[in-house]
């Protein structure tokens, strides 16, 4: 795309925007040079590296991309043969740093972004050279101590040098002697010379060599000559050292230039990869999305804004290829005329130079070859042209170029002259932009304009939006609607008078003051239809809210209802174990009463037993059921009156009303509080678990079982046939020792049963018995 049509519209200011979010001088040279493409392909490229490099940032975002500079310079030194100084080569171990962090980056997340991995497999791997620059040169281009054995040992031996010498000149300036001499009891160097300040009338007392003089003259830095010979050491060490610093910053250098070409290409990739990660900083910034590239030249944009306006742009929505390839915008000054233009043109050239837009989810661009723009008031002196003649030439060189491929920017066609004869060209001009199948917007004053876009097929109309209230533009754009000037609404706003506005209304045709009139109740008719329109869909969603919050609030009773029953449940079973308890004691005040009946008529009744508390207990683990009860609760009830609960399938006595709503009942042995409107009439259908059946159950068979059991003179199969039995029976009865009798005898029938014990999960545990209980003849089991 040609540059200057990029400048009218302000693609270069968006490139500095861009450049202030790379982290180099590379990827601020690219942002800064960065021109849109034309081919498909590579603008999907572009797109995606930039979408890639905003998923790294959002899953990645502590990992740093910067920390390394443009080290082009030296290392085009280098490859000349200079010899780099150490902080050339610093900031080179930085950016070999760099690299190897990006490298590692990638090569840990393979195939995660495949795109940028593709750059940074260009980035060469130094570990060696950065080895040996991070060993030698230290932060502030200082070199290390140990960057050689040599250099080791010539430091070690400066140092010492340095000391003796020290350690001479304090005898010296601490001497009495010497002290009356001095004009300040200090060591100082002068020409990298150890030498003390001496007053200058007693020069001959301190003999040696004069470096220097102070200001004034009173003071003369004597070196003496005790000292001399060691300082000479000095200054030979030093020119070891320098010598062999030189060595080393040689061979670095040397390196580097061995590697330069491969340096270069992996400072060229760097480059890219930092300018794309500062797409994906500046699309973030922006709130930006990646827009769907289309084949045909046309687009549509949701919500665009225009991003040099930052977050005080208002969005437009605009779609120009699909009903029209013409669109005419008209309105008032100041309106967003020309912002609607600009804001078109700059975020094609964005898209296609591989920028995600300021615009809405759904919007798409197709791919222009081309994008003129004729904008603002390009008026020269140097070439002796007026504003008319400078937007002619401008129009004359795209009627010359412009395409079906071609998105054509006009902005206020055919001013700047008579304005009959002004409409009168810019139809021509439209009309010749349509034949050659170019994309057109257009802004204009001019009401043939909007007569033109009316009457011609694939032309179409639109304003920007006047409040006709507040006499300001709200800047949206409005497809399908021609818009008016509102010049003397505007006038009046700015304080003209008001007899001075209604002369000018008074110079207009009949016609006019009737279409202007027309016009402008229809305008306010569309704000008031869309502010009832905007209000309708508030209520709408109000209302939706409330529908979600009752929908919530359902959730959440049902839930408080669900977690009462459960309450109720738990409350049910414990009530049921104390029951339990209960029983137990009944049945072992009632077992005397129940020895003398047989051995299968208990284990009838502890079966009979066993059943009935089950399916009691089943019943009470029952989830409610959610339809309704059968039947009709009772107006009324009283205490002793007999009641049937459908929910436990149990029939009881109300023995408390607690009051209107609540009775307590009871069921065998078990007390419950409930609803009234949970209860029904007791019926004899409904009979056959009341208050006596289990109860009464209890006190029957419960009975039957002893703490003992015999079993001598029975064979080892029959007496553990007996022991399953009777184990039943205690579980049951809830004792918690029980004592079978075998007898010593061989001790088989013994072993049998201890050994059938081990593995009944209802034995706890079990030992022979102890003295009064009958010793090795009886095992005493300990239930669970």
């Amino acid at each position: 795309m040609d540059v200057r049509n990029l400048q009218r519209l302000e693609f270069d200011k968006v490139c500095e925007q861009l450049a202030g979010f790379a982290s180099s001088e590379l990827g601020r040279e690219k942002a800064l040079a960065l021109r849109p493409a034309t081919d498909a392909g590579v603008i999907r490229i572009w797109q995606s590296q930039t979408s890639q490099g905003r998923e790294i940032l959002r899953r990645e975002p502590e990992f740093s991309w910067g920390g390394w500079k443009d080290v082009r310079p030296a290392l085009q030194r280098a490859r000349r043969g200079a010899m780099l100084d150490p902080l050339e080569l610093f900031e080179i171990g930085q950016a070999l740093a760099a690299f190897r962090r990006v490298r590692e980056f990638f090569q840990k997340r393979q195939g995660r972004y495949p795109l940028l991995e593709k750059i940074a497999f260009n980035i060469g791997d130094f570990h060696e050279l950065e080895k040996k620059i991070s060993r030698t040169v230290l932060p502030g281009g200082e070199i290390a101590d140990d960057a050689s054995p040599a250099l080791y040992q010539i430091r070690r031996k400066l140092e010492r040098a340095r000391q003796q010498v020290r350690e001479r000149l304090e005898g010296i300036i601490r001497s009495p002697h010497y002290q009356r001499y001095l004009q300040e009891a200090i060591v100082t160097v002068r020409e990298g010379r150890y030498v003390v300040p001496v007053k200058q009338e007693f020069r001959h007392q301190v003999p040696g060599l004069v470096h220097d003089q102070s200001a004034s003259g009173a003071t003369l830095f004597v070196e003496p000559l005790a000292v001399v010979e060691a300082n000479n050491e000095i200054r030979r060490l030093q020119a070891a050292e320098k010598r062999e610093v030189e060595r080393l910053l040689t061979e670095l250098s040397a390196m580097v230039a061995r590697q330069g070409a491969e340096l270069a290409a992996s400072l060229e990739a760097m480059g890219e990869l930092d300018f794309i990660m500062a797409r994906a900083r500046y699309a973030d910034a922006t709130d930006a999305v990646e827009p769907r590239l289309l084949e045909e030249p046309k687009l549509r944009l949701n919500h665009a804004r225009h991003p040099l306006l930052g977050k005080g742009a208002v969005p437009i929505s605009v779609h120009l290829g699909y009903r029209f390839d013409t669109l005419i915008i008209t309105g008032p000054n100041t309106g967003g005329k020309t912002v609607a233009l600009k804001t078109v043109g700059l975020l094609v050239a964005m898209a296609q130079s591989g920028l995600h837009i300021p615009a809405a989810d759904g919007s798409e661009l197709g791919i222009f070859a081309h994008v003129f723009a004729d904008i603002g008031d390009e008026q020269s002196i140097e070439n002796s042209l007026s504003t008319f003649s400078s937007h002619l030439t401008n129009i004359v060189h795209i009627l010359n170029h412009a395409g079906p491929r071609s998105l054509v920017l006009l902005d206020e066609i055919g001013a700047g002259t008579d304005p009959t004869e002004g409409a009168a060209l810019a139809q021509a001009i439209l009309e010749r932009l349509q034949e050659l199948g170019a994309k057109t917007l257009a802004t204009t004053h001019y009401s043939e304009l909007k007569n033109f876009a009316h009457r011609r097929a694939g032309v179409e109309n639109a304003c920007v939006e006047f409040d006709a209230v507040t006499l300001r533009p709200t800047y949206r754009l409005l497809i399908g609607r021609p818009g008016q000037s509102n010049a003397f609404e505007i006038a009046r706003r700015l304080g003209l008078p008001e007899e001075l506005v209604e002369r000018a209304r008074g110079f207009l045709s009949p016609e006019q003051v009737q279409l202007a009139d027309l016009l402008a109740q229809l305008e306010r008719s569309r704000q008031e239809a869309e502010r009832e329109l905007l209000a309708a869909r508030k209520a709408r969603e109000e209302a939706a809210a409330l529908r979600e919050r009752y929908r919530l609030l359902g959730e959440q009773l049902a839930a408080k209802r669900q977690d009462i029953l459960a309450r109720a449940r738990e409350e049910a079973r414990r009530l049921v174990k104390e029951a339990q308890r209960e029983a137990e004691e009944a049945v072992r005040e009632l077992r005397e009463r129940l020895a003398e009946e047989s051995a299968r008529a208990r284990e009838e009744a502890i079966r009979e037993v066993r059943e009935r508390l089950a399916g009691m207990r089943r019943k009470l683990e029952e989830k409610p059921s959610s339809r309704p009860l059968e039947g009709e609760a009772p107006a009324a009830v009283s205490v002793g009156q007999a009641v049937y609960l459908p929910r436990f399938g149990q029939q009881g006595t109300v023995v408390a009303v607690a009051g209107p709503e609540e009775v307590t009942v009871q069921v065998g042995v078990v007390k419950l509080s409930v609803p009234v409107r949970e209860l029904r009439l007791a019926a004899e259908t409904q009979g056959g678990a009341g208050e006596t059946g289990v109860a009464r159950l209890l006190e029957e068979k419960a009975r039957t079982v002893s703490p003992r059991l015999d079993l001598r003179g029975m064979r080892a199969d029959e007496a553990l046939q007996e022991v399953e039995k009777y184990l039943d029976e205690a579980s049951l009865a809830g004792l918690s020792r029980v004592y079978l009798v075998h007898g010593k005898g061989t001790g088989a029938l013994r072993s049998a049963i201890q050994q059938h014990l081990r593995s009944d999960r209802r034995v706890k545990s079990f030992r022979l018995g102890e003295h009064g209980e009958g010793g090795a003849g009886v095992t005493v089991v300990e239930l669970a």
